[in-house]
């Protein structure tokens, strides 16, 4: 399993064969200027909500690539209503598709679209395939609910968003990896803009201090799992 950072909280994610975009918004992104999203691969594009910060190269990428879009009901159906495949998801539910299985999850967010219309609520994925599980919260604060992940399903990485203001900051992410008991940590939505903008080596020592392994990916960098 490859797993590309696209700057903000998009990733990219190879696995059996098949290409994932989580939360594509790149081309609003300065700091992401040197991605082309038209060189972009996707099979599937996974929404953890409406906002624009997530949604906003999906249009873009779907059309090209033919991607199914998978996120909430509300999410899966607007796209569904302007032309678009999608297969919509409620929490708790989980589906098998080609490359694995997803599980959609709680998160404590907003979600609307940028006309302000509902976006359903917020959530996360559990993703497994190729004998790896993954957990990409979406934005959130911490919840208890977090707790509920490792009693079925073991990760091997946690995508967790440590920009404060909007999210979660550096500590709550850190008992939040407590929470998934998952020791490996991939830190997305931060420095985007100045209010999520974090010190990185600051950020790094606290998770090591409490036993932790937090990648800070430059955009366009990738880990394999």
């Amino acid at each position: 399993m490859k797993i590309t950072f696209y700057g903000h909280a998009s990733l990219g994610i190879e696995v059996s064969g098949k290409h994932i975009l989580v939360d594509p918004f790149i081309t609003g992104n300065p700091k992401a200027a040197h991605v082309d999203i038209n060189l972009l691969q996707a099979d599937y594009i996974l929404l953890t909500h409406a906002h624009q910060d997530h949604i906003l190269d999906v249009e873009a990428i779907a059309k090209r690539t033919d991607a199914l879009i998978v996120s909430n009901w509300e999410i899966a159906t607007y796209f569904s209503n302007k032309g678009f495949k999608s297969h919509p998801m409620n929490h708790g539910g989980s589906w098998k598709f080609d490359f694995g299985s997803v599980k959609f999850v709680h998160a404590v967010h907003s979600s609307s679209f940028p006309d302000g219309s509902y976006g359903g609520n917020p959530g996360g994925f559990v993703i497994e395939g190729e004998h790896k599980n993954i957990y990409i919260s979406g934005d959130t604060a911490l919840t208890m609910d977090m707790k509920l992940i490792p009693m079925r399903t073991k990760l091997d990485l946690a995508i967790l968003p440590i920009g404060n203001n909007f999210t979660m900051d550096v500590e709550d992410a850190i008992i939040a990896a407590d929470f998934v008991e998952c020791d490996k940590i991939l830190g997305v939505h931060f420095d985007t803009f100045g209010f999520i903008e974090i010190n990185h080596e600051e950020a790094i020592k606290k998770f090591f201090n409490k036993g932790k392994d937090l990648m800070l990916l430059e955009i366009g960098n990738f880990i394999e799992l």
